[in-house]
């Protein structure tokens, strides 16, 4: 009776046990699935809608160079010394000092005449804080819009205290307002140059048709959203009553961590590389290669070997260490907040390589003093180069020395960057107070000084008699890609070979970074035949990183258009916008998109708008208006073409190369015209309907030769300015050639001859041209 009682008791509260679960598991699991829509896009909130919930980062990140990116300028902002004081360079007396609340300078303007400027913003903290001034403002632009800002290169050296002009590398002359390098020229405007990674969610805004800016940002500085991406879904979850993160969208922020690296790599390299950029609509956690195209290791930015030349950010030298293919990330050493190294010293180092005790920190590995400079892990194997006059920034190529490279294809090591100043007595005493840095020594060598050449020569030497000294037998110096590209930029035929090799290695083996440079060097060697075949081979792994498909890509513009179009046509549906962009320029190049017809055709078109809208991300250079007309040119889309030209000279009147393309263009349609219907046709749509077609090209002819008589002078200027540069001189010489004067022409195709011997149409065209003079008497 009990036992019955007992079990009608225990019925009830089961059921209710079993329905409390049932609900909360319903419960949990409508939680679960009642999250956010997949459609819903996240917007940029600012920073103090993180600083509740991440104090300690937000401390962290205060003072750090992100948070000092850019500012206001303000008496809380401004480092350098605003108390009415004079500096002098090239002969200008510059005057700083304030007004009221404003800081102003006075200089030289735009039209080459000293007055007044009002610096509105600050760039940078340490080790120079650099002014902005504000030009062209329209008077109907909203307050949290910007117009175009220059950049003074009178700047403030933060660690010396005082103002230092920031000389262009190699322009030791004083630079004229209608010089593109002068601080109101293009070269220094602040939306072509620095705006997208100093301030978060930049829009730059450009107007073409007015030529002014409408520039925007959400925070002036580099905030939490340019790292971690747009967070108004994360701030959503976070303040909603849900148990879960979101099963769409996860923390609703870019993916930062986890066993692959790539997404905190690709969150820092849109700023910590050089690039171009194909889509300006980039937020953290977005993939790279759809987004930016990451500079190859180009000649004049990178030293043969890979090490760090010009500026280039970090990333293009990381992506070439044992570091990146072993699984390191930034913030192993880095703390992502502050910025600053996680560890003192060598210790940065030895906190991951804890070997058996005595194996690196240590003088029987590194062979110098305790506590010395050559002591240190980073000078050793993370030389530095100094940029902006006071800025020294370390390669993060993470390599061994090798003098030994030094001595056989003459790129620079460690060891020579150091004990090259031993040789300074040697050097004639008017050339010593030149020679500060390693790099003066490589710059003054680079340049035909024979004997600063034969000291760095003697030096490399010196390093690696000693290298083979303290390690003997267990020193490794395998082969490495920089003596295939000092091979292949020499002329070296056994280099094809090894190239050829190269260009197929796993990663692992080779980066892949070097193997899309030496594809790219292959072809620009003349070895057009071994590069197409390699890019064949390359493209038919679907797998292969993005760099290496879209330059194998690119090498195809040099293949037969049929060939291009059977390889490159399929790539126009590419995940990577970067291997699209490329197979489609390259299509277009290479003939075959003339060879088009329907539903290709269409795809190719889609494909082809898709590039003009990547170019106009830099719709505020002239070079971007160019590149779109050359590819109209090649399409056959001549109106578009002159629209193009004629944008370009409007967006920078000054530059040459838009005016002398537009006339070679304007020349051969008149030169087809002959016999082709599409050139008659082409003269008629751009130069009216009215007329006879004789008529109608002279107007092309005489537009050809006044388009080269307004190039002419730019194209001394840049002859003057470079007169070292063969290809700038034979340029010059052309266009004089082409205006008549033959004995200028000479003189210039002379030059070039000298300047660059080996390069065969230089002195072709000098031969061509003294037999024409000789046979016109002249």
């Amino acid at each position: 009776m009990l036992l019955a009682l007992q079990n009608q008791l225990k019925r009830p509260l089961t059921l209710v046990f079993v329905s409390l679960v049932v609900l909360i598991t319903g419960a949990v699991a409508a939680d679960y699935f009642n999250g956010l829509p997949k459609s819903a896009v996240a917007t940029y909130v600012g920073r103090d809608a993180c600083v509740d919930c991440h104090q300690t980062e937000s401390l962290a990140f205060q003072g750090s160079h992100h948070d000092l990116a850019m500012d206001v300028a303000t008496d809380e902002t401004v480092i350098g010394d605003f108390d009415d004081v004079i500096f002098e360079h090239d002969g200008l007396q510059n005057r700083l000092f304030r007004d009221g609340d404003r800081f102003m300078i006075h200089t030289e303007g735009p039209d080459g005449v000293m007055q007044d400027f009002e610096v509105k913003y600050v760039f940078g903290v340490d080790p120079l804080q650099q002014y902005m001034v504000e030009f062209d403002r329209d008077p109907e632009s909203g307050e949290d819009e910007i117009g175009r800002l220059q950049v003074l290169r009178i700047s403030w050296d933060t660690q010396n205290k005082e103002w230092f002009y920031l000389r262009p590398p190699d322009v030791p002359e004083k630079l004229e307002p209608d010089d593109p390098l002068h601080w109101t020229g293009v070269a220094q405007r602040w939306q072509t140059m620095c705006a997208d990674c100093h301030s978060t969610n930049l829009k730059t805004n450009h107007d073409v048709e007015t030529l002014t800016y409408h520039t925007t940002f959400s925070e002036i500085d580099v905030s939490c959203e340019a790292c971690h991406g747009p967070a108004s879904l994360h701030v959503e979850m976070a303040r909603g009553n849900s148990l879960f993160w979101d099963r769409h969208h996860g923390y609703g922020l870019a993916q930062l961590k986890g066993e692959d690296t790539t997404g905190q790599l690709e969150a820092c390299a849109p700023c910590h590389s050089r690039r171009s950029v194909m889509d300006a609509n980039y937020k953290a956690g977005d993939p790279f290669c759809s987004h930016f195209n990451l500079e190859l290791l180009r000649g004049d930015t990178y030293h043969d070997d890979g090490q760090i030349k010009d500026e280039v950010y970090v990333y293009g030298s990381f992506v070439q260490s044992k570091m990146f293919h072993k699984g390191i990330r930034c913030t192993d050493c880095h703390d992502p907040h502050s910025l600053e190294l996680k560890h003192p010293g060598n210790e940065t180092c030895t906190s991951c390589h804890q070997h058996a005790a005595g194996k690196y920190d240590v003088p029987s590995h590194h062979h110098h003093a305790v506590g010395s400079e050559g002591a240190k892990c980073v000078n050793c194997h993370m030389p530095h180069t100094t940029y902006m006059e006071v800025d020294p920034r370390r390669d993060h190529s993470l390599r061994v020395p090798r003098p030994d490279l030094s001595v056989s294809i003459g790129t620079p090591n460690a060891c020579s960057s150091c004990h090259v100043k031993d040789q300074l007595e040697s050097i004639s005493a008017d050339k010593r107070d030149s020679l500060t840095l390693y790099q003066d020594w490589l710059l003054a060598a680079s340049e035909g000084d024979d004997e600063i050449a034969e000291a760095i020569s003697k030096t490399d030497q010196w390093c690696e008699e000693a290298c083979e000294k303290w390690y003997g037998d267990n020193r490794q110096t395998p082969a490495h890609y920089g003596e295939i590209l000092a091979g292949l930029r020499t002329g070296d035929s056994a280099s094809v070979s090894k190239a050829l090799r190269y260009v197929t290695q796993p990663p692992e083996i080779a980066p892949v970074l070097a193997r899309a440079t030496t594809l790219d060097e292959l072809l620009q060697s003349g070895r057009g035949r071994e590069a197409i075949s390699a890019a064949k081979t390359v493209l038919k792994d679907p797998n292969e990183h993005p760099i290496l498909r879209a330059t194998a890509a690119r090498v195809m513009g040099a293949s037969s258009p049929s060939d291009a179009v059977k390889i490159l046509t399929p790539l126009l549906k590419d995940p990577s916008r970067l291997v699209r962009s490329e197979a489609t320029k390259a299509l277009v190049s290479s003939g075959g998109y003339q060879t088009l017809s329907g539903t290709r055709q269409k795809q190719a078109d889609a494909a082809i708008d898709a590039i003009k809208e990547e170019l106009m991300v830099a719709s505020d250079r002239a070079g971007a208006h160019m590149a779109w007309a050359s590819l109209s040119e090649q399409r056959g889309d001549y109106l578009e073409a002159v629209q193009s030209y004629e944008n370009a000279i409007r967006v920078q009147p000054e530059m040459s190369g838009p005016r002398t393309n537009y006339a070679a263009m304007l020349d051969q349609l008149v030169a087809a015209a002959g016999q082709s219907r599409a050139a008659q046709s082409a003269i008629v749509q751009l130069f009216g309907g009215s007329g006879t077609l004789d008529a109608l090209m002279k107007q092309a002819s005489e537009k050809a030769n006044q388009l080269r008589l307004d190039e002419l002078p730019l194209l001394g200027r840049d002859a003057k300015l470079a007169s070292d540069n063969a290809d700038v001189q034979y340029r010059y010489g052309l266009a004089l050639y082409l205006s008549g004067d033959l004995p200028a022409a000479e003189k210039q195709l002379q030059r070039a001859a000298e300047l660059a011997p080996d390069v065969e149409i230089f002195s072709t065209a000098l031969k061509l041209l003294r037999e024409r003079i000789d046979g016109s008497g002249q």
